[in-house]
């Protein structure tokens, strides 16, 4: 059974204390987000999540099967004290095969019918200094693999890097004919290109990815990437059917990324513009009491 977690979280204009069972009265992004909650990594107390309505813990493997999952943070990844947006920050300091993750069950809200939610997170880095050639995803959320069932967002292989947010629902739906995605029109890949992105170094960006009307059975899914609080373009008119094991999900974080990730949220609907930009605004949600 999880732990209740007491949880303060703060906003611009004040704070308050809440339990995972009593709903909070203010939260940066707009009043009731707080109930939405549900899961808050800040790295500030070390890697696990400081809310989780599943898992806390960080995990790692050495590659994205997780056939070798155990806690902790593998070489080259560890906790980077005064660097992040709010206190400390994952830091990344090489690419690397290896998998840093938290379980999905219970900390993405996953529905068999009618799923929304919202991913938040802010990066530090200069894209085309940083990175190591290659694709690379800061975010990745799938239980198999990139190309099915998968909500990621990651940078181009080339300089200048470009960031994308894909949606790709599972591989027999959006890709039945089983078609090489390399040679594939752009119109036909569930995927947006956002360009090049206002990423620099010892400046932090955030990012977040909200969707809505998956799992509906119908092509109305949509999944919509923000950058500092704008909308920046969507994945439409598809339908976006996962069908997820929770059990075996993950949220995979920093596949071949070199540079600092912070502030972590889930939340179990699509925030509207302006809860984005409250996120955006405050920098942070919560900070844990225990």
């Amino acid at each position: 059974m999880r732990e209740r977690a007491i949880v303060v979280v703060t906003c611009i204009l004040g704070s308050a204390i809440v339990s995972d069972l009593a709903p909070v009265r203010a939260l940066a992004g707009g009043p009731g987000l707080e109930r939405s909650v549900t899961f808050h990594a800040s790295f500030d107390h070390g890697p696990d999540a400081d809310f989780a309505r599943g898992d806390r813990t960080l995990m790692q493997s050495s590659s994205t099967k997780r056939d070798d999952a155990r806690p902790g943070l593998p070489a080259g990844v560890e906790i980077a004290p005064g660097k992040g947006r709010n206190g400390d920050a994952l830091w990344f300091r090489k690419k690397s095969s290896a998998a840093v993750y938290f379980r999905a069950k219970g900390n993405m809200p996953y529905r068999q019918s009618d799923w929304s939610g919202t991913i938040s997170f802010w990066l530090s880095l200069d894209p085309d200094r940083d990175l190591a050639p290659g694709y690379t995803d800061p975010l990745q959320i799938t239980e198999r693999a990139w190309n099915d069932a998968a909500i990621w967002v990651d940078f181009s292989d080339k300089n200048p890097r470009h960031l994308r947010l894909g949606a790709f629902a599972d591989l027999k739906v959006w890709n039945p004919s089983n078609k090489d995605f390399e040679t594939m029109k752009p119109e036909q890949r569930p995927m947006f290109d956002a360009g090049r992105p206002p990423f620099a170094a010892g400046k932090w960006s955030h990012v977040a990815v909200t969707f809505e009307h998956f799992n509906t059975g119908r092509a109305d899914g949509v999944a919509t990437l923000y950058l500092d609080g704008q909308p920046r373009g969507s994945v439409r008119g598809r339908n976006q059917v996962y069908t997820w094991d929770p059990d075996k999900a993950a949220i995979m974080l920093g596949l071949s990324f070199t540079g600092l990730f912070d502030e972590l949220a889930i939340f179990d609907r699509a925030l509207d513009d302006a809860e984005i930009r409250g996120l955006y605004a405050s920098g942070t949600i919560a900070d844990p009491k225990k």
